[in-house]
This record gives C-alpha cells, structure tokens and sequence, in this order.
C-alpha cells in the first residue's frame, strides 16, 4: 500500500479548486494558490510547503494517500507533488516500471489503415521517429511542441519532445526534424535555444541527411518579427537539411497558423522513409491518411483541463445598442437561457443567429482575444473567454456594454486606432545600447537577461490585454490626452528591461512623467478592483510613480506636494499649510496667486479661498478649518520617512 509522507505545491498554480475539491482533507485554494492545511503538517503551518516539505502527520500519508494521488493527477499544471515513505517507495517500484513502460504505448504506431497503396505502406516501414524541438520563453512554443508530438501518431510517426535547453547538436541530424520557436527581444533566440544555437554556429554540423521544417511564433509590432525561427530555418539550409515545408511565421494569435503548419509539415515530413527519401508524390494520399480521424487531435492551449460544464442558466441581458447612422444609442433587453460554462461571445453569437443579425461585436479565437475586450456588469472581461457564470447569477441581469474610453463604432465594438496611435508615438518597442553580450545573426551585440530575472519581470506585467486595461480606468473616457494604464504599464515595463538602452530609457521615463503619463490616472484603486489583471496593472503603475518621484527628484506639483509635506513636519512638527500651498504653486504661481497666499499667511483662510468661504466655517460647529502649523501626530515617522530618501529630494 502507498503511503505519501510529504506533499506539497510548486508555484504557478491557477487556483482551479481541482486538489481542494477532490481532498479537502489536505488542500486548501486561496486566491493566489493551493496551500496545504497547518492541521495536516508536522511544522504546523500552513502555506504551499514548497520550501519546508513538513512531513504530513499520523497516518494521514497512508490514509489519503489515493487521493492526494488523484489530486495530483487532476492538477492541469501539474503544480501538486508528493513523496513517498521509504518503505512505500520499495513496495511502489514495480508500478514504477509499469508507468515507465507507459509512453511505449503511447509512441506506438499504428498499422496502416486497409486500402492505403503499396507504395504508401512501403514508406511507413522500418524506423519512424521524429524529433520535435522547442524554443520557448514563457511556455507557448513547448504546449505547441507536445501537440505536435500527439497528434504526429495519426501519421504513423513516432515522436519525440526535445527541449533545446541541454541538447546538443547530434539532436538536429535527426532524419525528420521540426522546430517550434518563439523570438525573445529584438529577434533573439529564447533562453532555452541560446546555448544549442551558439554550438551548431560554431560547430557547423552537417545535416545532409536531415528533413525538417519551422513553425516560428513572434510579435509583428517588433521590427525582427520571427526572427529567431528564420535565423534556425537559414541555418538548417546553410548547413544541408532538406525543407519539406516552409517556414510558417505565427504572430501574437498563433494558433491558427500553427493549425494550418502542423497538418502540413506532418504530412510532408511522414513522407520521408528510413532511408531518408522523401517521396512528394506521396504527400496527399499521407495527408487523407493522417487526417481520417473524426478527433484531429488538436487542443487549444498549452494544457488542456477537463472542460467543466455547468447548467443550463436563465438570465437578463440587458445589451447596449448603437445606430451610427441615425446617432441614437440604447439598452435591448432579451431573456436567454444558455449553459453556465458558456462565453459571453457564445451568447451573443445566440442573439445575433437568433434574434438580431445587426448586431455588431468582435470575435476571438476562445483564447482570450484582446480585442474582445467588453464591460458586463461593471468588469472588464474578453468575451472570447469570461463564462456566464462568473459573471451573473441564475435568475440574473447581465449589462453588457462596449469598453469604455474608446469611441464607439457600433454597439460593441470601439475604435482602437486612437489607441494604438498613441503607441505608435510612444515607440515601447525595444531599443538596446551595444554593450557586451551575445553576437546576433547580423553582428550587433545585444545584453543578456538571466532566466530568473526574465521570468520575474513577465509575472510583474503579465496582463491579459492592454486595450481591457485602457477600459480599466475612470479617468480615460474624460482625458483625451491620457496615455492609458495598458500603454502605460507597458512603456514601464520596457523601462524596466536590464537590455533597454540608456537613451530609450530616459525618453520612455520622460513619456511617464509629461502629461498623459502616469500622474493623469486619478484613481489606481479603480483598475485594482477589475481582478488580478487590473491588480498587475495597478501595481506596475505604482511601482512606476515611485521610481518618477526619485529620478525627476519630486519635480512637477505632485512632486512638490510630496517634498515640502515632509520638510515643513521634518523642521517643526507642524504642517504649515501655507508654506505647502506656496511650494507646491512654485515661485511663479504664489506670485500670480497672491492675494490667496496672504489670506493663507494671515491665517483668515485655510486655502486660500475667498474669505466668505471660510466664515461660514465659524457659523456651524465643527467646521472650523485648521489655522497653520497645525500640530501633526506621530510626526517622527514622517521624519523617519524623510531621513531614508533626503538625497532624492
């Protein structure tokens, strides 16, 4: 019998409530993870056990054993891990070989289907591997290479999964060989791929005998878009290997692309033999062969949980409606009934089959579509992917409305060029000093950023979309001028990029601080209550104000406010109002302002308003304004305050 004697959560966790539902006995979901309950460890704690991985107490490893396995199992990021007693582990060995012989089964090929030619059946004898190598930063080109990998048995091939991370260049004269990679920077090669790819530079290995094709993932806003898949792609050419299919560029949305690559290149690519002949003739019979099954195999994303379904809801939408052509404007009200795990596009697509084909939204391909970017009730969601029922309740009312601060074309759907004209002239892409670091394809050098230090600067500005950011926030529908808190954590972002260059740095700091930037937002609070993406936001942006402050040393009046608060408390104790306003107007504005200032120095007003204002103080008790220096409790921990940061001011 299994006995586990520690469990416990990596990071990453989604907080799905998988391991909770099935052993609430042990997990416990949180709002940022699983954690493992205090009653359970030996340390008594209670938190993911990451670190400690305190022994679980009594005979609870033996008597939950199966289903702390089970939640494990359920996991869709596989994030639960367990360890079992000594004892248990000598008892538990044969199901380790039986779970070693698992992948055999898993990578064996079928038998060609009856009907296929002789010619067909001939290539599909004797050795069939194929090597799937991946790139990847953040975890895309690696769900796309296990895809890869399923889906290649339908073809008659057997698999193999490669990380480029540790793999030498004896894994690229593989007789088949596809490679999925995502660019990093400026046209650099993933963490992942760097090392692998300076050794075939300097090696040069020749490939002769290598078939292969690239799937490449890149961002058509950075001027060396899939960069590092065409870099490989020229560099397997140069070295001998044989194209079966070109290279297939992916933008931002790269699933659809890489939908149309796969089927391809497997097709082209299984028409390779063992003696290493690729048979073209051959291709098109391969391709209905492969793609016979009712399954293609193909699952969005780089996991893939089991879909939970829920039921059937009934609800009130109440739907904003737009008519450019007469300029009227208006709420639709329909009852639906739809399933609770379907997306608010699912509904509308319903309103517009069913009730209304007028009506105007945009699409997304179910993977979270930053365009689709709509507000219901209050929260700015992507249609593509919020579920019914995280938004209303059964019986409930559901207001839809086009995302705010952006001019509407028609009912849902906003105009975004605005937007991304300002970040045209914001220029966020990457700019880089030459400095010491590696030597690109082109011969310009560029800096290099460690794995740890990437990965933490993609979770503090991993928001799903900037244009649902630009919505986020009160202020954007009354300034025009304002950048936007996507834009704007975005341009922070870059600014916090080790590789970004000195002169892009300063120029994206000045962007920040002149108006439009980040002292226009009025309230932070506003974006933070939107979820954990509006949380990111809001934190990158308060992160940023700070970073302002120092580096234009207080500068601006918000700056000044900041300033002469702490000097006049620091001096005296007191907060002498009239200084403050004085200093915070600048020289220039208490001169144009002075009969304000005198009031305020003569101790009639408080603000410097007219005189009758604050003489209606006097008349109702308890509105007596403050007179200067007025005391300010616990005035030493703003001292304190002071103190650590006096030579920013």
């Amino acid at each position: 019998m299994s006995v586990i004697a520690k469990v416990w959560v990596e990071p990453d966790c989604i907080t799905c409530n998988a391991c909770e539902d099935i052993c609430p006995e042990v997990f416990k979901v949180t709002d940022d993870s699983s954690m493992i309950l205090a009653e359970v460890r030996s340390d008594g704690v209670f938190d993911m056990n990451d670190g400690a991985k305190s022994p679980l107490t009594g005979t609870l490893g033996a008597d939950l054993a199966d289903l702390i396995e089970e939640a494990a199992e359920a996991c869709p990021v596989e994030v639960i891990k367990f360890e079992y007693a000594e004892s248990a582990a000598e008892e538990a060995a044969p199901a380790a070989e039986t779970v070693e012989a698992a992948p055999a089964a898993v990578e064996a090929v079928a038998a060609p289907a009856a009907g296929v030619s002789e010619a067909l059946a001939a290539v599909m004898e004797g050795d069939r591997s194929l090597t799937i190598m991946f790139g990847s930063q953040t975890g895309n080109a690696a769900g796309l290479a296990d895809q890869t990998a399923k889906m290649a048995a339908d073809f008659g091939l057997q698999a193999k999964v490669v990380d480029m991370d540790g793999a030498d260049t004896s894994a690229l004269a593989a007789g088949r060989l596809l490679i999925i990679t995502s660019t990093w920077g400026e046209g650099e090669m993933p963490d992942n791929a760097e090392s692998l790819w300076q050794a075939t530079n300097s090696g040069n290995p020749g490939l002769s005998g290598t078939h292969y094709s690239v799937c490449a993932i890149g961002d058509t806003s950075y001027d060396e878009f899939c960069k590092a898949g065409t870099d490989w792609n020229d560099k397997l050419a140069a070295l001998g290997a044989t194209s079966v299919r070109d290279i297939q560029l992916c933008d931002v949305d790269y699933t659809p692309p890489w939908k149309l690559w796969v089927v391809e290149a497997l097709s082209r690519i299984a028409c390779v033999d063992a003696s290493g002949t690729f048979h073209e003739t051959l291709v098109e019979e391969m391709l209905a062969y492969g793609t016979s099954s009712d399954d293609d195999g193909i699952v969005d994303g780089d996991f893939a949980p089991a879909a939970v379904l829920a039921d059937e809801m009934s609800i009130t939408l109440r739907l904003f409606r737009y008519d450019p052509v007469a300029a009227s404007s208006g709420f639709d009200s329909v009852a639906c009934a739809l399933p609770g795990h379907a997306t608010l596009q699912d509904l509308l697509e319903a309103v517009q089959g069913d009730l209304d084909g007028s009506l105007a939204f945009r699409r997304g391909d179910g993977c979270g579509t930053p365009t689709t970017a709509v507000r219901a009730n209050g929260r700015i969601v992507l249609a593509d992917v919020a579920r019914l029922d995280g938004l209303v309740s059964e019986g409930g009312t559901l207001l839809l409305e086009p995302l705010p601060g952006l001019p509407v074309v028609r009912d849902l759907v906003v105009d975004t060029s605005r937007l991304e004209r300002k970040r045209s002239e914001a220029k966020p892409w990457m700019r880089a000093d030459p400095r010491a670091g590696e030597r690109l394809a082109n011969g310009s050098t560029m800096g290099t950023m460690a794995s740890g230090e990437a990965t933490s600067l993609h979770r503090r500005f991993d928001a799903v979309s900037d244009i649902a950011a630009h919505g986020m926030s009160d202020t954007t529908p009354h300034d025009s001028a304002y950048l936007g808190p996507g834009l704007l954590s975005r341009l922070w972002q870059r600014a916090s990029d080790p590789r970004c260059g000195a002169d892009q740095r300063r120029d994206l700091m000045k962007t920040l601080q002149q108006e439009g930037g980040m002292w226009s937002e009025t309230d932070l609070s506003s974006i933070r209550r939107q979820g954990d993406d509006g949380r990111i936001v809001a934190e990158a942006m308060l992160d940023a104000r700070g970073r302002l402050l120092h580096e234009f040393r207080f500068a601006g009046r918000s700056g000044r406010h900041v300033k002469w608060f702490s000097r006049t408390v620091k001096w005296s104790g007191n907060l002498n109002e009239t200084i403050l306003a004085a200093q915070t107007m600048g020289p220039l504005g208490a001169l144009m302002n002075l009969p304000a200032t005198v009031r305020m120095a003569t101790g009639f007003t408080r603000t410097g308003g007219p005189l009758a204002r604050d003489l209606q103080g006097f008349l109702a008790p308890g509105k007596m304004p403050k007179f200067v220096n007025s005391s300010v409790d616990d005035h030493h921990e703003v001292k304190a305050i002071f103190d650590a940061l006096d030579r920013r001011f």
